[in-house]
């Protein structure tokens, strides 16, 4: 009796659970379809003006205007190298460095994308000469062009790589710590071997197996042990306990550890000289109590 009830229930509850199941795909089928008809018009909507795609060089937010400054970094006769990089990275995540090397030819005029292109073109400009000198700006202004605009600013301000290596390495070699602390002589020294070895690139490997290529971290290694001996050369003679140390190691540590180990020492040295710089003296007063002080001598 019992039995026939339950199979009573299946054979009732089956239809419910099929038709529940028919509906679920009728609902996920015409899911899929409108989320696909969406894409589709997405996509041709932003084939048809790349302007709103945000992955197209065209693309430019809201928020952008010809009078932005992108870096804050003006462009004088002795740091271009450093500005031209800056420039670079901020342009490239833009998705704007087509402007400057030319990929981007000029569209066929009368068309909206045309009008989009000369837009882009002209923010390019701006951002560039905003970074500019007033006098340097008002020689560039005639230009129209992003590319013509970065050539005449390499020509202008560009020193031969030689002569600019040249010029790196003599600046290196002359470096004095003087008076300035550890931390702000590492920052004038690192500036200036980032800038030579943005000029001296290492070739890169031909190899099968790039990363197995035993020859580029010989040549690594060999850089990192040129800075290394470079930073212990201008160091104060304060400092000559642990640069004969760290020169008697079998091999030299990279800089950050060099770095690291000099540090130590002058914070040992600036701790040694605060204890020393206080004396421990006893006076009595009109009663005859002795008291310890602690003078300070400047």
């Amino acid at each position: 009796m019992v039995s026939e009830r339950v199979k009573s229930c299946y054979v009732s509850v089956i239809p419910i659970f099929l038709i529940f199941g028919f509906l679920f795909l009728i609902c996920a089928y015409f899911y899929s379809h409108v989320i696909s008809c969406y894409a589709m018009e997405t996509n041709n909507s932003s084939n048809q003006d790349p302007s709103q795609n945000p992955f197209s060089a065209y693309y430019l937010h809201l928020g952008e205007n010809p009078r932005v400054v992108l870096i804050n970094l003006q462009l004088h006769g002795n740091n271009y190298h450093a500005w031209s990089r800056a420039m670079w990275h901020t342009l490239l995540s833009k998705n704007k460095h087509k402007f400057i090397v030319g990929s981007l030819l000029a569209t066929k005029s009368g068309t909206s994308l045309h009008k989009t292109w000369e837009k882009c073109i002209m923010m390019v400009i701006s951002w560039i000469t905003h970074t500019l000198s007033a006098q340097t700006a008002q020689s560039m202004i005639y230009i129209e062009s992003p590319k013509e605009l970065s050539e005449d600013l390499r020509k202008c301000f560009s020193k031969g790589d030689h002569f600019k290596i040249s010029d790196l390495l003599q600046e290196i070699h002359s470096m004095r710590q003087w008076e300035q602390t550890m931390t702000e002589f590492y920052t004038d020294l690192k500036t200036l071997w980032e800038e030579l070895e943005s000029l001296r690139r290492t070739l890169d490997c031909e190899c099968n197996i790039k990363h197995n290529c035993v020859l580029t971290k010989h040549i690594q290694r060999y850089k990192q042990s040129e800075y290394a001996l470079c930073s212990l050369k201008v160091f104060n003679d304060t400092y000559i306990t642990v640069k004969t140390q760290i020169l008697l190691m079998e091999s030299l540590p990279n800089i950050i550890r060099v770095f690291s180990l000099i540090i130590k020492q002058e914070q040992q040295l600036v701790g040694n000289v605060v204890m020393n710089r206080k004396v421990l003296f006893n006076s009595s007063d009109n009663k005859g109590n002795w008291r310890r002080f602690a003078l300070e001598i400047l």
